[in-house]
Order: structure tokens, then sequence, then C-alpha cells
């Protein structure tokens, strides 16, 4: 696969991690399972206009977007078809980044999909992916979504409440850190702060710890050389499970198999696996 990633500038750096653009992606298997970050993203499927998203019990039932689809803050694996991603492009926002473009509040779209159309408009969404498909290269791409999100960021848009932004970056690297520790110091009341933190991010602050404590097992996982013996209880515990049973529960909640077969069937993406 060609992968071509782009981390934009100021301002938009403040809302969006990453930019990317992907072809020519063709692989034997049909069907992935993508595992949940906690993020949400858009993702604009260039090779037809359409994207199926499979039911994750029962991978012969799908429903049907357009080609350009918001993601919304997962907390379990969705099911893809690979033929969808041969020519890819693609906005990950970081937690909370994509309320200000949204106008709604991220919570209505967790564990959803919803066409950019629905959210955008039919003729703004269709004019994105028409000049998308027209660039020439990915440098021009990633011009034309920078373009794009500039335009509707100098829109009157809400901020990011300095509360939400604080608790994310907290929950990034402390994973394990009690919630009410984060609104003891933003002086909040616990009802008041979830609320407000699942309108931005899309999750519960709970919720949203645990999955980013799951991605935390993938990453230093993924970052060990090819074919070293992996030390499971090691890496549990280092990313804050109290024992293996919890560990093996959070793990198949979030993926819906065990660290094994994740190993086994793990693209060179850290969150595709092949179903």
């Amino acid at each position: 696969m060609n992968f071509h990633h782009h981390v934009p500038g100021a301002p938009l750096n403040h809302f969006i991690s990453m930019m990317w653009f992907g072809d020519d992606y063709v692989v034997p298997h049909r069907l992935e399972r993508v595992l949940p970050t906690g993020d949400m993203a858009l993702i604009i499927n260039l090779w037809e206009n359409r994207t199926r998203v499979y039911n994750a019990d029962d991978p012969r039932k799908f429903n049907t977007f357009e080609g350009s689809i918001v993601v919304g803050a997962y907390s379990a694996f969705t099911v893809i078809d690979t033929d969808e991603q041969r020519a890819t492009a693609g906005v990950a926002f970081r937690p909370g980044g994509a309320f200000p473009f949204l106008r709604l509040p991220a919570g209505e779209l967790q564990d959803s999909n919803a066409s950019l159309s629905d959210l955008w408009g039919r003729q703004a969404a269709s004019d994105l992916r028409e000049r998308l498909l027209s660039a020439r290269s990915p440098q021009v791409k990633f011009k034309i979504l920078e373009q794009t999100f500039l335009r509707r960021l100098n829109a009157p848009v809400e901020p990011a409440h300095p509360a939400v932004s604080f608790a994310v970056e907290n929950f990034r690297h402390r994973p394990t850190r009690p919630v009410s520790a984060v609104t003891e110091q933003i002086g909040l009341s616990d009802r008041h702060f979830i609320q407000l933190f699942s309108q931005h991010v899309g999750l519960t602050p709970k919720l949203f710890c645990r999955v980013q404590r799951f991605q935390k097992v993938l990453h230093n996982v993924s970052s060990l050389a090819t074919g070293a013996v992996i030390d499971w209880p090691q890496i549990a515990l280092t990313c804050g499970y109290f024992d293996q049973a919890h560990f093996i529960h959070d793990f198949r909640s979030f993926s819906g198999i065990n660290p094994t077969t994740y190993l086994a069937n793990k693209t060179q993406f850290q969150n595709h696996v092949a179903l």
C-alpha cells in the first residue's frame, strides 16, 4: 500500500492529529476488524462512492453509507470491506476535535457512523470528494482538506471546553487515573463533567480511559521486534491491569478476539486485523 500522512499546522493541529491518503491496498482477506481508538474520523472512499460497515456479530449483514462518512468514537470493533480501502483519504480528529466541525454532540455518534452529506449537506460533501478525486498528488489532496476545514473553522464555532482538553491530556497519558481525581482538579460535579466530556469526545470518561489503556497494550506490542516473545502478563501489568483475567476481559470486549489471535492476524496497521 502507498500510504501518505500529513500533520496540519496551526490552528488545525489543535483539532486534527493527522490527515492521510492511501491507495493500492490489495490484501488476500476480504474483511477486517477495526479496533476502537476512542477517536473520531472522516473517511472518504475514493475507489467507489459507497462505504459498507458490517455487522460485528454477523458479517453477512451490513449497512451502506455514501462514500464519505464520519466515524464516531467506538467502544468495540467494527468490520469493514478491504476493497473499500483501495483508495481512501481521511482525517483523524483529536479527542474532542471533531466537535467544532460537526455542530452536534459527538455523543450522538458513539458506536455509529453518519454520511458526511447528512452533517454538511449533499453539495458540500460531494464537492469535497470530487476535488479529492481530481487532485493529482497526495500533497494537493492534503491542501484541499486543510482549506476545507479552515473554512469551516473560520465560521462561528464553539471552542473545546478547557475542562475537556485538560481531562483528555490526563487520560491519554494516565488512563488508569481515577476520573474523580480529574474532576477534583477542574471544579465540576461528576455528572456535569461526564455530560460535557461525552458531548465533546463521544465516550464517557471511564470508557474513554478503558479504550486508551487497550490502545496502550497494542502500542507496546507493535513496538516489539518481529518474532519477539511477548510477555502478556508483564504488558498487562505495565498498562495498568490488575490481573490477567481483567486484561483478557477488556481485550476481548474491545477486539472480539484474544491476544494470541490478534498477533496471528494483525495487518501492517496496529488497529486492523484480518477477519
